[in-house]
């Protein structure tokens, strides 16, 4: 791992969707790392001046405000340039971060805003797929449904028949509707898939899974977990290890951190050992 001095350059991206989330953290943000260091700050209104403000960070270090999408779209676009190698990337957290605190960013805003700048550089492993798509933290097939919280119950006083029907009335409002169809298609249910590491099969077609989940490991092979449909007790799930893993299937989709893609019949996924650098807090 290289440091870095509190004099680097720094661009900070700050993403719409932070600033209309929580422009609170995003203005501490700005403060602390403008006090420790020589910033530049751009604030793109979409994503195609998102990637202008990265395509022009010239010699400044680039640190992305945002939540986990803006990492993985800052990620993608300097894959899909061929210059991820060699751009070191920061992020603090503003929005959905589960992403950014699983590989190790600290979650407050102050504490992601000093990493930034006493942190030190690590590089991780990637997974990209046949179409030019990145993973950085997980893959799942199918991906997770929505869930919808229940209505709690509503306490009838007793002996005041009038409150029934307005209570009857009350609940009809509250009770979800049914859900409209997903025009993603279904998320759950047994899926019959194809699934090959290095080249090898490792369930086939004939046998029903529940999932499957693939992680970028830490030494160059990625992590495959394969749950099948259990009918009983539960079933073990297999494990296996590669640089490569190919899915085949009917038009399934699948969750590649935060968004979901597809449906696609085949896919191909394989590691790149150290492919992009991700600044966290030194050891």
């Amino acid at each position: 791992m290289a440091t870095f001095a509190t004099s680097d350059q720094l661009l900070l991206i700050i993403d719409p969707a932070a600033r209309h989330r929580d422009g609170e953290s995003v203005r501490i943000a700005k403060d602390v790392l403008s006090a420790g260091a020589t910033a530049k700050v751009c604030m793109p209104d979409g994503p195609e001046e998102f990637a202008r403000a990265l395509g022009r960070r010239g010699s400044r270090r680039p640190v992305v405000v945002g939540d986990d999408r803006a990492l993985v779209r800052a990620v993608t676009l300097l894959h899909r340039q061929r210059e991820l190698a060699g751009c070191g990337l920061s992020v603090v957290p503003v929005g959905g971060a589960g992403l950014a605190e699983s590989l190790g960013v600290p979650a407050g805003t102050v504490a992601a805003a000093r990493a930034v700048l006493d942190g030190a550089e690590r590089r991780l492993d990637l997974l990209v797929d046949d179409s030019d798509g990145v993973v950085l933290g997980a893959l799942g097939i199918p991906p997770a449904p929505l869930r919808q919280a229940p209505v709690e119950p509503l306490a009838v006083p007793s002996g005041r028949p009038w409150l029934r029907t307005t209570y009857r009335s009350l609940v009809r409002t509250l009770a979800p509707r049914p859900a409209r169809p997903d025009p993603a298609g279904p998320v759950c249910g047994p899926s019959r898939l194809r699934v090959e590491v290095d080249g090898q099969t490792v369930v086939d077609l004939h046998q029903p899974l529940e999932a499957v989940s693939v992680t970028p490991g830490a030494s160059g092979a990625a992590r495959v977990e394969i749950r099948p449909l259990s009918l009983g007790a539960e079933a073990t799930p297999i494990r296996a290890h590669g640089q490569t893993v190919t899915v085949t299937g009917a038009d399934f989709r699948y969750r590649a951190d935060a968004a979901v893609s597809g449906p696609v019949r085949r896919r191909t996924w394989r590691v790149l050992p150290e492919a992009w650098a991700l600044t966290l807090p030194a050891r």
